[in-house]
């Protein structure tokens, strides 16, 4: 990291500490990059939120949706009924890469024998390439999710980019009041068990009293799919 891109985040982080979501958002979108920010979106069971957020600011912001290709039908409608709801202009799907997909997991089952592998070629490799024209994005993580997500900061820098979490300090039970107080729609698993959702094979359902992580490839030391990993730490990728 330049020196440069330290302070600025120093700075950021200063001028934001005490600000709410509504304004971190506003102040990123409108005065510090202005067409430069992209919102990562899973669609998942908290996504509505941060979205509705977006949207009372300018419902053309950019955000990115990974379609896998391994993904839950339900999360693609649940995708295209926020599209519509809120009135978002500018959503864009994108897509593993067909030649990597046909060299390294041409029979779809990488994330059997290595997960790690799977989740580099179908989410964080494609993710890279459709950041490539953003300074920054934003993200939908918030510090009580996991202990490896307790200390994270408003802005952080992650590959020279600006990666903002504008929610990271909202509680379980902010989310669930903004839901109420919005009437948004929840994702139509949850209600069966699934409190965090990702690609369908790796996704199970979430008992009483377990984090609303464990289902997330459960049975192994797996705890984020590579696109955000603690600082140093390098994504896998998949062997040809």
């Amino acid at each position: 990291m330049s020196s440069a891109l330290a302070r600025r985040i120093e700075l950021l982080n200063k001028r934001f500490e005490n600000a709410a979501p509504l304004e971190i958002l506003r102040g990123s979108i409108g005065e510090e990059f202005p067409g430069k920010v992209a919102l990562v979106s899973s669609f998942g069971t908290e996504s509505a939120a941060l979205l509705h957020l977006i949207a009372q600011i300018d419902r053309n912001t950019p955000v990115v949706f990974l379609d896998t290709g391994k993904l839950f039908g339900e999360t693609k409608k649940y995708r295209d009924q926020l599209i519509d709801l809120f009135g978002l202009t500018a959503v864009t799907s994108v897509q593993p890469d067909t030649a990597a997909l046909a060299a390294r997991d041409a029979r779809g089952i990488l994330w059997t024998q290595n997960p790690d592998a799977c989740c580099a070629l179908r989410k964080v490799e494609p993710l890279n390439r459709a950041l490539a024209p953003y300074d920054a994005w934003f993200t939908g993580r918030k510090a009580f999710q996991a202990a490896t997500r307790a200390a994270l900061p408003l802005f952080e820098i992650e590959n020279n980019r600006i990666k903002i979490n504008p929610i990271v300090r909202w509680t379980k039970a902010d989310i669930d009041a903004y839901f109420t107080d919005h009437d948004l729609p929840h994702h139509p698993l949850e209600a069966d068990g699934y409190l965090s959702i990702g690609c369908m094979p790796c996704t199970s359902r979430v008992e009483p009293g377990e984090d609303a992580r464990a289902g997330r490839w459960r049975g192994s030391d797996k705890v984020e799919c590579g696109i955000h990993l603690p600082m140093g730490q390098a994504p896998a990728r998949a062997e040809p």
